[in-house]
């Protein structure tokens, strides 16, 4: 899925060329805009050169390449693989691959196409630093760095303790691979042999750490690494010790986790990813909302409402802006194309074979789960394919079903008509989006580096906190319903709304709202500037 790479200095030509990415660079400076490059350097591809000469010698007088990659002798008991390690997508397979001429293993934690690179090498170190000042001096402006905290392998690679059971042989090890021992001196040295010398914006995919100290030693102001981290407690809300679960949570968690770490980026001067989508997690008007025909427009409204109103910088993910949803329930598996899902499924039918019970559970897991409900083509148009490839062409992954009402097109085309109209109508998700966005520039002072307080955690079904400028001029309260019912919310003492600035159903004033008492529709969300 393009996360193999074979030539970091190249683009694939199913994407154009070089020259191509220059063209970019430059317009998009034209328009005020830059261009982050996804930095994938835990791992390469099995097809890099690198890897190719790595795997062409085991003698490493003869072969300097041999460690730039992680290779081990068999078990000497077992003849197998050298731990006990599970791969992260093969669900149940080893993180190790066998190579048959040399007769040992590479460590290749996420698919044996993937092999880790050995970050101990300092010479791979200097190769990694090579690749981004290379991105770097053609006018990228940073980087995504694709699970950057995975680089650090704990000396040894011990056997993992047993957390699974049945049918299981090789368990998760995130504890000896996550956050290393070594992370921080390479993040640092990364900082000083490259992102120090240029203007750069950063941030690390860090899954597997939630320790608000492990995390401020990384994006805190005098940190010395990187700008943020994306932090994935929230859209790991329901996992368990492996992300293809479903655990119970409410509100309350969610609340939980987003208060903490606005709170601990303010109290320790850090800095926050604020994001609930991305290619790697579902949709989040199906995750967190209602996404059937009638709420969904309202559940993607209250999101937006939500991430604009949040400290630090957001990130919005392709469809988001629209309100796309998961994959119908009526797919067949064979639909979905991403190697985690095709594992998953292939794992629990060897398992459960028989246990039709068992097997609907883990099709539920993946019909709420699965990397590819935000991998299917972005819907444009009603046109075919949903405008994203030329009629009579397959697109690689079938679009979602809905994509001749939910589309770019059809949102901008009743955003015109309802302006031409003057009526007073909910926006469209996209142009609900664009207030959002405007509301959030215009008021950066409160909305992004501004005090955040959580009121009344215990209420079951709305989210409500203050945002408020340094200076304290401005001062904003946000009320969220998350439920498929009206509620009613009773302000504190000291919460006085002046004037009720924008809703999610329409008009700003919430109906019926007195100075004491807010009643909010099912899925509503208001804004309001305080006294």
């Amino acid at each position: 899925m393009g996360y193999d790479i074979a030539d970091y200095k190249q683009i694939d030509h199913r994407y154009g060329t070089l020259e191509d990415v220059d063209e970019l660079i430059r317009e998009l400076g034209k328009r005020g805009m830059k261009l982050m490059m996804d930095l994938v350097v835990n791992h390469t591809s099995n097809e890099h050169p690198w890897f190719l000469e790595s795997r062409s010698n085991k003698d490493r007088a003869a072969n300097p390449k041999r460690d730039w990659y992680i290779w081990r002798k068999p078990h000497p008991e077992t003849g197998g693989p050298p731990n006990n390690w599970a791969q992260i997508l093969g669900d149940g397979n080893s993180a190790w691959t066998y190579d048959e001429a040399s007769g040992e293993y590479y460590l290749s934690i996420f698919t044996p196409e993937q092999p880790d690179l050995n970050w101990e090498n300092p010479d791979v170190r200097a190769a990694v630093w090579d690749v981004m000042h290379f991105w770097m001096k053609r006018g990228a402006a940073g980087f995504r760095m694709d699970v950057i905290n995975l680089i650090s392998k704990v000396p040894g690679l011990p056997d993992a303790e047993v957390v699974l059971s049945e049918g299981h042989k090789y368990q998760p090890a995130f504890k000896y691979f996550v956050n290393g021992p070594k992370l921080h001196d390479y993040l640092a040295e990364m900082n000083s042999e490259v992102l120090s010398k240029y203007d750069t914006i950063t941030v690390g995919e860090m899954p597997g750490v939630s320790d608000e100290r492990e995390i401020l030693r990384t994006v805190g102001a005098e940190a010395g690494e990187l700008r943020m981290i994306f932090i994935f407690d929230l859209v790991d809300i329901d996992k368990g010790h492996v992300r293809m679960a479903l655990g119970p949570w409410d509100l309350r968690d969610m609340k939980t986790i987003v208060s903490k770490w606005q709170r601990v980026m303010i109290d320790n001067d850090g800095w926050n990813s604020v994001f609930i989508e991305n290619h790697d997690n579902p949709r989040s008007v199906s995750r967190y909302a209602d996404d059937s025909d009638r709420w969904r427009h309202h559940g993607a409204r209250l999101l937006a409402l939500m991430q604009t109103t949040l400290g630090g910088t957001l990130f919005v993910y392709q469809g988001e802006e629209i309100g796309m949803r998961n994959a119908p329930l009526d797919w067949d598996v064979s639909e979905f194309k991403d190697v985690e899902t095709i594992n998953y499924w292939r794992k629990c039918e060897e398992i459960y074979k028989g246990d039709d019970e068992m097997l609907r559970h883990a099709r539920a897991v993946i019909d709420a789960k699965a990397r590819d409900h935000s991998r299917t083509p972005m819907q444009w148009s009603a046109a075919d394919n949903a405008g994203f490839c030329d009629a009579g062409v397959r697109p690689w992954m079938r679009v979602i079903d809905d994509f001749r009402d939910v589309n770019v097109e059809a949102q901008q085309k009743e955003d015109a008509k309802t302006s031409a109209s003057g009526a007073e109508q909910p926006l469209t998700v996209w142009k609900f989006w664009q207030r959002a966005l405007a509301d959030r520039k215009e008021h950066a002072a409160a909305f992004v580096y501004g005090g955040f307080e959580e009121l009344h955690h215990e209420h079951p079904q709305v989210f409500a906190y203050t945002r408020t400028s340094s200076d304290g001029k401005d001062k904003w309260l946000v009320l969220l319903n998350f439920s498929g019912r009206q509620v009613e919310w009773y302000p504190p003492a000291g919460i006085e709304v002046k004037q009720w600035e924008r809703g999610t159903y329409g008009a700003g004033r919430p109906a019926k709202a007195t100075k004491h008492m807010v009643p909010l529709k099912p899925w509503e969300g208001v804004l309001g500037r305080l006294v």
